[in-house]
Parts: structure tokens; sequence; C-alpha cells
């Protein structure tokens, strides 16, 4: 099989073939870092580390380069300072290091590179600079502004008419403008805001400028894939692909553009200023990463996701199926005294390949059917084991470990998978009381060791007993 992705540019799906297979590249829009992000921010951090591990299956982890961005200059940040009295950096460095935290909780993989804007700002200052003298770009009263009509095809990605692009994009119609769509590359900082030196006066860089200038400088032109949300299309991807093509006369920016849906509460997209967010740093103290992280892929990746509490509870009750299988074949295996035969690798991804998962990954990374996938891969494991069949076991079994582990999935112990809900002391309290009720078995103290199984059962803990001892779980 071959990848297949859907372009946003051609609005097709198109095999995907990379410009040089042993140098991929992708960027994607990263953070603003200035409050805790929400589980909908979080939905593209999900489905281009997914993307990123296929390319890196496809084609080798050192050829894979993944950029994703760092916004550390923005209003939100200046005012989120100045309210707490802090310096600038206090509130970039925390909220980044928190951001950093719960992607990895959602089984994100670390970015090849993660530009900051403030370590950008020589390359960010170079890239206005040749706009300017390949007139694509002009200085008036202390700014500087991309010239959209020195750019044919503006407007060619979000496929929107000039006058629809101008009120969407809810332009400023300052009296210096050329043109009422023109955008800012540099401006005037105000009083007490972080401000560089530039040869148009002292300033900021405008937004869609930097991504630009930080993907020239971390990955060079053309970029093979872009992604972000859908929300980016326009007026931020638009004018991202003027600069850079403009900048450097180059015809292609990126090869292929991909765009994730909205995540939606009820009925509206998730924002912070609606106030309908959901926190993935609150949701992963209630729930495994690998739940959200399921929950996020539940759906394809293009169309809208309604997030609800049915939706991670159904996320975890999926994932408890798949390590309940694991569990099962582990405890089986200790049991019986199995010593399961080896598989080599050619057998596991034929394995793969007729399971239909590495065939759903490759169009266009359909999730809902590479989901089926896994449990097909499960049944066939507990089929398997049912009939005592080890090298079936065996076989299926590390094809369900390599389909999720390249999903990001069934990457913890099972034992620990189920016991997850409890927290250091309680655990040392049933291992106490499951030895004691072992002690009382051995005894023939039926009554004793019931009554500890109902002590467990208060604890919310179930019990499973086996010729070689009892695991546990906590109960749903």
């Amino acid at each position: 099989m071959t990848l297949s992705l859907y372009d946003t540019m051609t609005r097709s799906k198109r095999e995907f073939v990379p410009r040089d297979p042993k140098r991929v590249s992708m960027y994607v829009c990263g953070p603003t870092v200035y409050n805790f992000a929400h589980i909908g921010n979080f939905r593209p951090v999900v489905v281009f580390d997914l993307l990123f591990r296929v390319l890196r299956d496809a084609y080798g982890a050192e050829a894979v380069l993944y950029a994703a961005n760092v916004t550390d200059v923005d209003d939100k940040i200046n005012k989120k300072a100045a309210d707490e009295g802090v310096p600038i950096a206090t509130i970039t460095d925390r909220y980044l290091e928190a951001y950093n935290a719960d992607a990895a909780a959602l089984g994100a993989l670390k970015p090849t590179f993660q530009p900051r804007v403030t370590e950008t700002m020589d390359a960010i200052i170079a890239m206005i600079g040749r706009l300017i003298d390949n007139g694509a770009a002009y200085a008036a009263e202390g700014h500087v502004l991309f010239d959209t009509q020195a750019y044919p095809d503006y407007g060619k990605l979000s496929g929107r008419p000039m006058d629809e692009m101008v009120a969407g994009a809810r332009v400023d119609v300052a009296p210096y403008k050329r043109h009422p769509a023109d955008f800012v590359l540099w401006k005037p900082s105000k009083e007490n805001e972080p401000e560089w030196g530039s040869p148009w006066g002292q300033g900021r860089p405008g937004w869609h400028i930097e991504c630009s200038a930080m993907i020239e400088q971390v990955l060079g032109l053309p970029i093979d894939i872009h992604g972000g949300g859908i929300d980016l299309v326009f007026p931020h991807h638009e004018n991202e692909m003027a600069q850079g093509c403009c900048a450097d006369h180059v015809d292609t920016y990126a090869r292929w553009w991909l765009h994730n849906g909205f995540l939606n509460m009820g009925e509206e997209k998730m924002s912070k200023s609606l106030g309908n967010v959901a926190l993935a740093h609150e949701l992963i103290g209630s729930y495994p990463g690998e739940a959200i992280r399921w929950a996020l892929l539940a759906g394809h990746y293009r169309a809208p996701l309604e997030w609800t509490g049915d939706l991670i509870e159904q996320a975890k009750r999926s994932l408890d199926r798949l390590y309940g299988v694991l569990q099962d074949v582990a405890r089986t295996v200790r049991d019986r005294a199995v010593q399961l035969p080896a598989i080599v690798d050619w057998q596991v991804q034929d394995q793969l390949r007729a399971s239909g998962l590495l065939a759903a990954l490759d169009d266009d990374l359909n999730t809902p059917a590479a989901f089926s996938a896994l449990f097909a891969l499960g049944n066939g494991v507990r089929a398997a084991l049912m009939a005592e069949q080890w090298s079936a076991v065996a076989l299926q079994r590390a094809a369900l470990l390599e389909g999720a582990n390249l999903m990001g999935f069934l990457c913890a112990d099972p034992d620990a998978w189920f016991q997850g809900g409890a927290d250091d002391d309680l655990k040392v309290k049933v291992e106490a009381l499951i030895a004691a009720r072992a002690d009382a078995r051995a005894a023939k103290d039926w009554p004793q060791a019931d009554r500890i199984r109902d002590e467990l059962a208060q604890l919310n803990v179930e019990v499973m007993d086996g010729p070689a001892g009892a695991t546990w779980r906590i109960k749903e």
C-alpha cells in the first residue's frame, strides 16, 4: 500500500511522494503559550503525531523532520505577564513546560524541532527585508505590510475571492495600507511590550511572518507537509504561503496541506473565548493519556468531532478491552507455564497487512478503520488463546502490539493499566489484603477469605483468581 493524504490545496486525496525520501519534512502550527491548552488544541497535536509515526515507519525515524513551533510573542502573553506582575519569559516557560508535559501524556512523540519566535527574530527581520527588496512588501508609518496585490495566487489555498477574504480576516483598514487585505509583517510595540530593533524601527513581528521564517530556518522550502487546524487555512496559512513564496521566489511552499476538523463542545467550536473548554491538563488527572488520545482519534481527522463524557468513557472501555486481551495472555501463559514461540518481524508485518490496519492508516489516516483492525487482532488473540494455539497466540499478540504501538497505544503494562486508579497507599493495602486472603484460602478458612474479598470489593477492587495466584484491577 502507498500513503494517500487529502491535500487542502488541490481539494483531493493524492498519493504522498516526498521530495526526498531521505529527508521528509513536516511543519505544524503549535501553541501560543499563555495558559494551559484545552483539549481542542491537542487534536492537531495527536493527529499529526500519528502522521509523524506513520511517516517514520515508512521512511525511517532519522529521515523524517517534524517541526512544531511555539509562539512566545503575543498580546495575550503580554497581558498575562502584566496581570501577574512577572517577566514575560516566566509565563512562556511555565506554559510551554505544561504543554509539552500534556503532549507527552497523550503519547505525542517529541518533534524534531520546536522553534520559538523569540529565537527566530533575526530570520524574521531578514525575511521581511527580502520581501521589501522583492517588491512584495512596503514600509509605512513604522509598520511593514505585505502587498497582497504582488502575489497573483493570493486566495488559492482557501479558495476565497478577495472581498470575502477582506471581510473574513476582519482586517484593520488603516490609512497607510495600499489595499485593505494587506497585512502586517512588522509593527511598533506599545508601551511595556517586548520590542526588537529593526531597519523599520523598534517593534515586533506580525503573527503570519513568524511561521514563514521558522519554516525557512529549520526545514527550508518547499516542505513536504504543512499541517494545522481547519481554522488556520485563512488567513494564517494563506498569508504564510504568500510570504514564503514571494520572499524566496519559489512556486511551491508546501507540497501537501493537511487540516484537521474542529473539536466541538456541544454545537460550538471549543474555544477559550467562548468559555466552553475542557483543559487537557485537568483531563489527564482523571483519565489515562491513552484514553484521551483514543478519543481524539475516534473520528476521521478531517471531520468535526464532538467532545462529550461518553466519548472519553467509550475510549477507556475500548482500551480496557485490548489491555484485557494482553492481560489474559500473560495470565494464561504464566498459569500454564507456556513458553510462547519467537516471532520474526516479517511474520508480524504480514499479519498487520492482513488485518487491514496499515491499509487504513495509509488511506488518509482512517483511524476508525484502524481501530476496527485492532479489535479484530484482539479477537484473533483471544480465539487462539481459547484454542491453545500458542504459535497463533504469539503472532496475533505481536501484531496487535505492533499495530497499537504504531498508533501510540498499548504502551503500558496491562496490570498497571487496570490499577491506574489506585494510588500507592491503596496498592499496598490491596496487595496486603490479597496476600492475607491467599493465606486464609490455603488454611481453608473460607469465611475469612470471603470477608477479605468483601473488603476488597468495598475498595472498588475486583480480584481474578488463577492457578498461579490472584491479580486485581480497579472496577469501572
